[in-house]
């Protein structure tokens, strides 16, 4: 690589490992604080749901303690391209909820699907720059 592609590399790098990181920071507190009713960046409405609304809210913890498993086994494998597949599914976790949403006649707040296709998209490019960057290495 010549030197401006190189810096050109580095640059987009530096951004997408930094967005990448702050939606990491952002599905995992968005589930943790999800269990709290007056942090939670979420809306359930528990006085009509209840029960089903609580579900919800422990799906969002368990999505996070997933997170920090994931990233723990990448740093420990060095391996980031598992985080492909990760955004891959999380981006599907938006049809998800409106499925759960629908079978359980529960309204699901709209940050929802904002929420997973960010932190989706943000894997993805994550995992396809890490790939893209052993495969030029590898060269």
């Amino acid at each position: 690589m010549n030197g401006m592609a190189l810096k050109s590399f580095q640059s987009i790098k530096f951004l997408v490992q930094g967005n990448f990181y702050i939606s990491v920071i952002v599905l995992i507190a968005g589930g943790i604080l999800s269990v709290s009713g007056s942090y939670s960046i979420f809306e359930f409405n528990e006085e009509l749901y209840g029960a089903l609304d609580n579900n919800l809210r422990m799906i969002m913890v368990y999505l996070a303690m997933t997170e920090v498993v994931i990233l723990v086994y990448s740093y420990i494998r060095k391996n980031f391209q598992v985080m492909i597949p990760v955004g891959f599914f999380l981006i599907l976790m938006i049809g998800s909820m409106e499925f759960y949403g629908e079978i359980n006649t529960i309204e699901i707040d709209e940050n929802f699907p904002v929420f997973f296709l960010y932190t989706g998209l943000s894997h993805i490019l994550f995992g396809v720059m890490v790939s893209i960057e052993k495969n030029s290495i590898k060269e």
